[in-house]
Formats: structure tokens, C-alpha cells, sequence
């Protein structure tokens, strides 16, 4: 259904009655005292989901925009404490210029008008990845907009945004070795958790739930150090499409799975006991 066709009001009104019970269903599933304390979600399927529309892909990202605005709302509602969504990759630079530029523009139209809801959500927005490498006008409203929400705890929505592991990941080993180089880190001292704090995302928990859209079963270079032990959930869903009740689905199905750490049941339920 394209926006402006002619829909009966009954039949619409229905159909909108049916989603908001079996969203209240789902929500009632969920337990509320073992949320995922971070989800990341690979956002997948715009230019899919516009091809079948027979419509440009830019159609496709800009009604993605409502997917990123009633999941984050239905993230904070719930009470999960970090969202992090797979905005624009490093990769994304490769594609058609048209639409490296239309993206551009929604972004900044996006972080424009989104602003006011984060702040009146009580939700915190961050960023990660190369963000020197973003145009000008877009950087400084996505600065000022990371200063408006600042104060703001109810949860923070981090945008990974010219965003990849490998170069994150490349990033932090020429910081370490600066700094080793430098006599300011003695090489004896470097663990996982000593790593860790040279990424982006060292301000954040590592996710626990990993959520991609559109029936792609693969990581695409996010977050790879920091997903080592999240769960994973595929789903079919165009992300145009993606709506509270997947994002009830997809905790549910974290919440039915046994999270090990390496050990085994049993001493999963010594401990649990």
C-alpha cells in the first residue's frame, strides 16, 4: 500500500487495532528483569523493500526512518538501557554518488527533526565511527545534537555512522602503538579489556543481542569484537517493515536461548540458582 492510495477507514482501522493486540501480547511475553542490556541491529532490506514498490531506493531509506523511530521508542519503553543501530558503513561510500547524496540528506533531515523526540523520550544519542570522514554540515548537527540529548538517561541510541570493525579495529592497534612507542604502555600489560577501551564503543557494554533484518545471515563488519559472545537473530523482515512487534520477537527469542560463556548447562544453573 503507497502512501496516498485510497484505504477504507474501517478496514484500516481494524487492521491497526490488530497490530496494537498483538503487540500487547508480545509485550506481556517478555521479562522484563532479564532484558538484553544492549541490542545492535543491522539495519537491511531498504533498497529490496523500494524495488518491490517499483520505487527508487532512496524511497526505501526514507521510510526506514520509522523503522529507527518506533524501535528506539519501543527499546526505551521496554527499558533496554543501549540501541545501536548500523547507520552507514565505511563501505556505503562505495555505492552511486545520487545516493550517497540523497542518504546524506535524510541524515541531516533526520538528526534535525528527530532531536526533539530523543530529548522528549529522555534518550541519549552517541555515534561511532569515522566521523571526520562525514560532510561538514551533517558532522557539526550530529555534534550538536550529541551536546542537546547529552543529559538525557533513559537510554542511549548510538549511530554507527561511516562505521567498520576492521577499521576500528586498525585504528585502535595504531593507538596502542603510539602509545607503546611512546613508553606509556607497557606491552606485558595489554588483555582483552585494555583493548577494548581504544574502540569507539569503550563508553558502551558490549551487545548482547544482534538483530539483522531482511534474511541476510551475515555481520557485515559490525561491531566484530564486541558481538563475541551476543546472540543472533535473522530475520526475514524488510527493515521499512520493522515494527515493535519484531523487536518483541527477537526478545523473546534471545530470552528462550541459555547464554553459556564457554561453560556448560550445568554449572550455568549452579550458578543461576
Amino acid at each position: 500500500m503507497e502512501p496516498g492510495e485510497n484505504i477504507d477507514p474501517e478496514i484500516f482501522g481494524t487492521f491497526e487495532a490488530q497490530l496494537m493486540e498483538k503487540s500487547m501480547n508480545l509485550k506481556d511475553k517478555i521479562d522484563l528483569l532479564h532484558l538484553p542490556n544492549h541490542v545492535a541491529i543491522i539495519m537491511d532490506g531498504n533498497g529490496r523493500w523500494a524495488k518491490m514498490r517499483k520505487r527508487p531506493r532512496t524511497f526505501g531509506h526514507r521510510n526506514g526512518v520509522k523503522s529507527v523511530r518506533e524501535t528506539s521508542e519501543a527499546a526505551a519503553e521496554l527499558g533496554i538501557p543501549y540501541l545501536t543501530l548500523y547507520a552507514f558503513s565505511t563501505e556505503n561510500w562505495s555505492r552511486p554518488k545520487y545516493e550517497i547524496d540523497a542518504l546524506m540528506h535524510l541524515l541531516l533531515q533526520t538528526i534535525n527533526q528527530e532531536t526533539a523526540t530523543l530529548n522528549k523520550n529522555n534518550i541519549k544519542l552517541n555515534a561511532i565511527g569515522n566521523l571526520d570522514s562525514l560532510p561538514q554540515n551533517i558532522f557539526k548537527s550530529l555534534m550538536k545534537a550529541i551536546e542537546d540529548t547529552s543529559d538525557n538517561d533513559r537510554m542511549t541510541l548510538t549511530l554507527a555512522l561511516s562505521y567498520s570493525s576492521r577499521w576500528e579495529i586498525t585504528e585502535a592497534v595504531k593507538k596502542i602503538v603510539a602509545d607503546v612507542k611512546q613508553q606509556n604502555v607497557d606491552p606485558s600489560h595489554i588483555d582483552q579489556s585494555f583493548v577494548s577501551n581504544y574502540f569507539t564503543t569503550s563508553n558502551i557494554p558490549d551487545p548482547e543481542l544482534l538483530i539483522r533484518t531482511s534474511g541476510e545471515q551475515r555481520i557485515s563488519n559490525f561491531l566484530l569484537w564486541q558481538i563475541a559472545y551476543a546472540e543472533l537473530y535473522f530475520t526475514d523482515v524488510l527493515w521499512p517493515d520493522f515494527r515493535k512487534n519484531n523487536l518483541y520477537e527477537a526478545i523473546i527469542d534471545f530470552q528462550s536461548r541459555e547464554r553459556r560463556f564457554g561453560k556448560i548447562s550445568e554449572q550455568i544453573k549452579v550458578e543461576n540458582s
